[in-house]
Protein backbone atom coordinates (compact mmCIF):
# COMPACT_ATOMS: atom_id res chain seq x y z
CA UNK A 1 0.00 0.00 0.00
CA UNK A 2 1.23 3.39 -0.24
CA UNK A 3 0.80 6.23 2.65
CA UNK A 4 0.73 10.11 2.18
CA UNK A 5 1.85 11.75 6.13
CA UNK A 6 1.05 14.99 6.43
CA UNK A 7 3.20 16.61 8.77
CA UNK A 8 1.46 19.54 11.39
CA UNK A 9 2.74 20.28 14.92
CA UNK A 10 0.77 22.89 16.16
CA UNK A 11 3.01 25.96 18.01
CA UNK A 12 4.28 27.88 14.66
CA UNK A 13 6.04 30.68 16.10
CA UNK A 14 6.87 32.99 13.22
CA UNK A 15 3.38 32.08 11.53
CA UNK A 16 1.25 31.80 14.36
CA UNK A 17 -1.41 28.81 13.56
CA UNK A 18 0.36 28.70 9.95
CA UNK A 19 -0.98 25.25 9.35
CA UNK A 20 -4.71 25.58 9.91
CA UNK A 21 -4.23 29.78 8.81
CA UNK A 22 -6.63 30.63 6.07
CA UNK A 23 -5.52 30.53 2.51
CA UNK A 24 -7.06 31.36 -0.32
CA UNK A 25 -10.63 30.66 1.11
CA UNK A 26 -9.35 27.38 3.05
CA UNK A 27 -7.15 26.22 5.71
CA UNK A 28 -3.57 25.52 4.77
CA UNK A 29 -3.30 21.74 5.49
CA UNK A 30 -7.05 21.17 3.56
CA UNK A 31 -4.71 21.88 0.28
CA UNK A 32 -2.62 18.84 0.73
CA UNK A 33 -4.99 17.03 2.30
CA UNK A 34 -7.13 17.22 -1.19
CA UNK A 35 -4.76 16.73 -3.15
CA UNK A 36 -3.36 13.70 -1.87
CA UNK A 37 -7.02 12.42 -1.82
CA UNK A 38 -7.82 13.09 -5.03
CA UNK A 39 -4.41 12.21 -6.50
CA UNK A 40 -5.33 8.24 -6.24
CA UNK A 41 -2.14 7.37 -5.76
CA UNK A 42 -2.84 6.84 -2.06
CA UNK A 43 -4.31 3.74 0.27
CA UNK A 44 -4.19 5.89 2.97
CA UNK A 45 -3.99 9.73 3.95
CA UNK A 46 -2.97 10.35 7.61
CA UNK A 47 -1.88 13.69 9.47
CA UNK A 48 0.84 13.54 12.41
CA UNK A 49 0.08 16.05 14.39
CA UNK A 50 0.10 16.83 18.32
CA UNK A 51 -2.64 19.63 17.88
CA UNK A 52 -6.38 18.93 18.50
CA UNK A 53 -7.26 21.86 16.41
CA UNK A 54 -5.19 20.43 13.64
CA UNK A 55 -6.39 17.15 14.18
CA UNK A 56 -9.90 18.27 14.13
CA UNK A 57 -9.59 20.44 10.69
CA UNK A 58 -7.71 17.59 9.27
CA UNK A 59 -10.13 15.41 9.84
CA UNK A 60 -13.09 17.44 8.48
CA UNK A 61 -11.18 17.71 5.62
CA UNK A 62 -10.97 13.78 4.19
CA UNK A 63 -7.51 12.84 6.56
CA UNK A 64 -7.19 9.97 8.92
CA UNK A 65 -5.58 11.28 12.66
CA UNK A 66 -4.86 7.88 14.19
CA UNK A 67 -2.51 9.10 16.67
CA UNK A 68 -1.43 12.55 18.29
CA UNK A 69 2.47 13.22 17.59
CA UNK A 70 4.11 12.53 20.99
CA UNK A 71 5.42 15.52 22.76
CA UNK A 72 9.49 14.53 22.07
CA UNK A 73 8.74 14.98 18.50
CA UNK A 74 6.45 17.75 18.67
CA UNK A 75 8.94 20.96 19.49
CA UNK A 76 11.35 23.30 17.48
CA UNK A 77 14.14 20.78 16.89
CA UNK A 78 12.81 17.38 15.95
CA UNK A 79 13.56 16.64 12.32
CA UNK A 80 11.26 15.51 9.49
CA UNK A 81 12.76 12.13 8.87
CA UNK A 82 11.91 11.72 12.57
CA UNK A 83 8.52 12.71 12.69
CA UNK A 84 7.98 10.18 9.15
CA UNK A 85 9.42 7.64 10.51
CA UNK A 86 7.37 7.31 13.89
CA UNK A 87 4.39 7.28 11.45
CA UNK A 88 5.70 4.33 9.67
CA UNK A 89 6.78 2.59 12.32
CA UNK A 90 2.81 3.21 13.56
CA UNK A 91 1.33 2.10 10.19
CA UNK A 92 3.77 -0.98 9.93
CA UNK A 93 2.90 -1.77 13.89
CA UNK A 94 -0.91 -1.71 12.67
CA UNK A 95 -0.10 -4.56 10.58
CA UNK A 96 -0.45 -2.14 7.03
CA UNK A 97 1.64 -3.39 4.12
CA UNK A 98 3.56 -0.40 3.00
CA UNK A 99 5.34 -0.37 0.03
CA UNK A 100 5.78 3.27 -0.52
CA UNK A 101 5.11 6.74 1.81
CA UNK A 102 5.21 10.14 0.97
CA UNK A 103 5.62 12.74 3.52
CA UNK A 104 3.49 15.79 1.86
CA UNK A 105 4.48 19.19 3.68
CA UNK A 106 1.07 21.13 4.87
CA UNK A 107 1.95 23.97 3.74
CA UNK A 108 2.55 22.76 -0.17
CA UNK A 109 -0.55 24.49 -1.47
CA UNK A 110 1.57 24.56 -5.22
CA UNK A 111 1.80 20.87 -5.14
CA UNK A 112 0.53 18.93 -8.41
CA UNK A 113 -1.09 15.47 -8.77
CA UNK A 114 1.51 14.97 -11.65
CA UNK A 115 4.39 15.88 -9.82
CA UNK A 116 3.31 13.13 -6.86
CA UNK A 117 2.87 10.27 -9.57
CA UNK A 118 6.06 11.36 -11.31
CA UNK A 119 7.83 10.99 -7.94
CA UNK A 120 6.49 7.61 -7.29
CA UNK A 121 7.43 6.42 -10.93
CA UNK A 122 11.23 7.77 -9.97
CA UNK A 123 11.27 6.05 -6.58
CA UNK A 124 9.57 2.60 -8.43
CA UNK A 125 12.07 2.89 -11.64
CA UNK A 126 15.45 2.06 -9.83
CA UNK A 127 17.68 1.21 -6.00
CA UNK A 128 16.09 4.59 -4.96
CA UNK A 129 15.63 5.52 -1.04
CA UNK A 130 14.03 9.14 -1.87
CA UNK A 131 12.40 11.01 -4.32
CA UNK A 132 11.33 14.45 -3.51
CA UNK A 133 10.48 17.77 -5.61
CA UNK A 134 13.46 20.18 -6.46
CA UNK A 135 14.05 23.46 -8.43
CA UNK A 136 16.83 25.32 -9.68
CA UNK A 137 18.16 28.25 -7.92
CA UNK A 138 17.57 31.64 -8.91
CA UNK A 139 21.30 32.71 -9.54
CA UNK A 140 23.95 30.64 -9.57
CA UNK A 141 25.40 29.72 -6.15
CA UNK A 142 29.19 30.15 -7.02
CA UNK A 143 28.97 33.52 -7.85
CA UNK A 144 27.07 33.83 -4.24
CA UNK A 145 29.04 36.13 -1.41
CA UNK A 146 29.25 37.01 1.70
CA UNK A 147 29.24 40.47 4.00
CA UNK A 148 32.36 40.29 6.01
CA UNK A 149 32.20 41.70 9.65
CA UNK A 150 34.22 44.85 8.68
CA UNK A 151 31.75 46.01 6.01
CA UNK A 152 32.99 44.52 2.65
CA UNK A 153 32.04 41.54 0.56
CA UNK A 154 34.17 38.53 -0.38
CA UNK A 155 33.01 35.84 -3.04
CA UNK A 156 32.33 31.91 -1.52
CA UNK A 157 34.06 30.88 -4.58
CA UNK A 158 35.92 33.29 -5.69
CA UNK A 159 37.76 31.14 -8.80
CA UNK A 160 34.77 31.08 -10.48
CA UNK A 161 34.46 35.53 -10.65
CA UNK A 162 35.35 35.22 -14.20
CA UNK A 163 33.51 32.17 -15.29
CA UNK A 164 30.28 33.41 -17.39
CA UNK A 165 27.06 32.10 -15.82
CA UNK A 166 25.67 29.88 -18.77
CA UNK A 167 29.12 27.97 -17.85
CA UNK A 168 28.74 27.14 -14.21
CA UNK A 169 27.28 23.87 -12.94
CA UNK A 170 23.38 23.67 -12.12
CA UNK A 171 22.67 23.84 -8.56
CA UNK A 172 19.36 22.59 -7.31
CA UNK A 173 17.66 23.00 -3.98
CA UNK A 174 14.94 21.46 -2.15
CA UNK A 175 10.82 22.82 -3.16
CA UNK A 176 9.78 22.10 0.32
CA UNK A 177 6.37 20.11 -1.61
CA UNK A 178 7.06 16.13 -0.68
CA UNK A 179 8.81 13.43 -0.47
CA UNK A 180 8.56 9.66 -1.42
CA UNK A 181 10.94 7.28 0.37
CA UNK A 182 10.81 3.24 1.11
CA UNK A 183 9.87 2.47 4.30
CA UNK A 184 12.77 1.20 5.40
CA UNK A 185 14.62 4.62 4.84
CA UNK A 186 12.10 6.54 6.61
CA UNK A 187 12.63 3.85 9.43
CA UNK A 188 16.21 4.18 9.23
CA UNK A 189 16.07 7.73 9.04
CA UNK A 190 18.64 8.06 5.91
CA UNK A 191 19.70 11.25 4.71
CA UNK A 192 17.19 13.05 1.87
CA UNK A 193 20.18 14.97 0.27
CA UNK A 194 22.04 12.22 -0.99
CA UNK A 195 23.34 9.97 -3.51
CA UNK A 196 20.65 7.65 -3.01
CA UNK A 197 17.49 9.91 -3.84
CA UNK A 198 16.22 11.02 -7.12
CA UNK A 199 15.10 14.36 -8.16
CA UNK A 200 11.42 15.45 -9.30
CA UNK A 201 12.46 18.62 -11.28
CA UNK A 202 9.96 21.43 -11.03
CA UNK A 203 9.88 25.16 -12.15
CA UNK A 204 10.63 27.55 -10.16
CA UNK A 205 7.15 29.65 -10.55
CA UNK A 206 5.69 26.51 -8.55
CA UNK A 207 7.86 26.97 -5.72
CA UNK A 208 7.30 29.12 -2.68
CA UNK A 209 8.71 28.72 1.30
CA UNK A 210 6.37 30.02 3.72
CA UNK A 211 8.41 30.34 6.90
CA UNK A 212 7.25 34.51 7.63
CA UNK A 213 4.37 36.60 6.58
CA UNK A 214 6.06 38.11 3.61
CA UNK A 215 6.18 34.40 2.56
CA UNK A 216 2.79 33.87 3.10
CA UNK A 217 1.49 37.36 1.31
CA UNK A 218 3.89 36.21 -1.72
CA UNK A 219 2.25 32.90 -2.17
CA UNK A 220 -1.77 34.03 -1.75
CA UNK A 221 -0.71 36.51 -4.62
CA UNK A 222 0.98 33.35 -6.67
CA UNK A 223 -1.70 31.16 -6.01
CA UNK A 224 -4.19 33.32 -7.40
CA UNK A 225 -2.50 33.74 -10.34
CA UNK A 226 -1.20 29.78 -10.92
CA UNK A 227 -3.76 28.01 -8.66
CA UNK A 228 -2.70 24.65 -7.13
Amino acid sequence: MKLAIIPARGGSKRIPGKNIRDFCGKPMIAWSIEKALSSGLFDQVIVSTDDPAIAEIAGNFGAQIPFLRPRELADDHAGTTEVIAHAVKWAIDEGWKISAACCIYATAPFIRTEDLKKGLDLLESGDWDYAFTVTEFESSIFRAFGRLPEGGLEMFFPEYFDSRSQDLPVALHDAGQFYWGRPEAWLKELRIFDRRSTPVLIPRWRVQDIDTPDDWTRAEWMFRQIGA
